[in-house]
């Protein structure tokens, strides 16, 4: 029973730890996509407000 316990608590630290990657692969693409962003807006000229 002991290794049971074991494999569940290894399987929920396993599984806490993907998500934060993750969330943290997450936050760079989502970083990422507003400064290409930002870049795309300064390169083109205005569009009357758009």
């Amino acid at each position: 029973m002991n290794y049971l316990f074991a494999a569940f608590c290894f399987i929920w630290i396993v599984l806490f730890g993907y998500l934060r990657f993750l969330q943290k692969r997450l936050k760079a693409l989502q970083q990422e996509i507003s400064l290409l962003k930002e870049a795309i807006r300064k390169s083109l000229p205005d569009e009357g407000g758009r």
